[in-house]
């Protein structure tokens, strides 16, 4: 039989965790109270990653706070609007229990961002946890966080990671400590559970 590689087997036994916590009557009320900022581009974010994303924290009790660059109505990919409840330069990474960063082509906003990669360290040094999808890890990558730790992106920027020390893998989802990485909006549903069972260990 084919052995199972240990990251793969470290996100398998996750999700066998995680639906037995979601079957639990008790998840929502262990979640409640807790708080993650979902950070999105002012336009062109993906719009499933924001939405679907968004709906199953929300779903499990998790307060959701929008971030933005301005306090402007968002725009995605394919016509959702979002209005941002606070501008990204005042977020505040220790009053969150997760910061999450939404794709989409617009999230190259952020790559370079330097309020984005203040919230990343803050997050990172504080033990949050700290996740990305699509092209969004390369704002994670631009500031070294990722370097020597496993991580997925957007298939085409795989040596772009690879070149900010990351270990990419081109696997669909990688959790690598507090860290989540998940390659685009395809994987947008395990992703955010992921979020959630690592919200519940903590």
């Amino acid at each position: 039989m084919k052995s199972i590689a240990p990251g793969k087997r470290f996100i398998l036994g996750m999700m066998v965790s995680l639906l037995i916590l979601l079957t639990s009557s008790g998840v929502f009320s262990q979640l409640q109270g807790k708080k993650v900022v979902m950070v999105v581009p002012l336009k062109d974010f993906w719009d499933i990653e924001l939405t679907t994303v968004k709906e199953i924290f929300e779903q499990n009790g998790l307060m959701v706070t929008i971030a933005s660059s301005t306090l402007k109505e968002a725009k995605g990919m394919f016509g959702t609007k979002i209005k941002p409840d606070v501008i990204l330069s005042k977020v505040r990474g220790a009053l969150y229990d997760a910061i999450v960063f939404v794709g989409g082509e617009g999230a190259i906003q952020y790559w370079d961002d330097p309020h984005a990669h203040r919230l990343v360290k803050t997050a990172f040094k504080e033990g949050k946890v700290l996740g990305a999808i699509s092209i969004a890890p390369i704002t994670l990558a631009n500031t070294k966080v990722l370097k020597g730790r496993r991580a997925t992106v957007w298939s085409t920027l795989g040596k772009r990671l690879e070149g900010s020390g990351a270990i990419y893998t081109g696997n669909p989802l990688e959790v690598d400590g507090n860290i989540v990485t998940a390659n685009s909006y395809e994987a947008a549903e395990e992703f955010a559970k992921t979020i959630l069972s690592m919200i519940l260990q903590k």
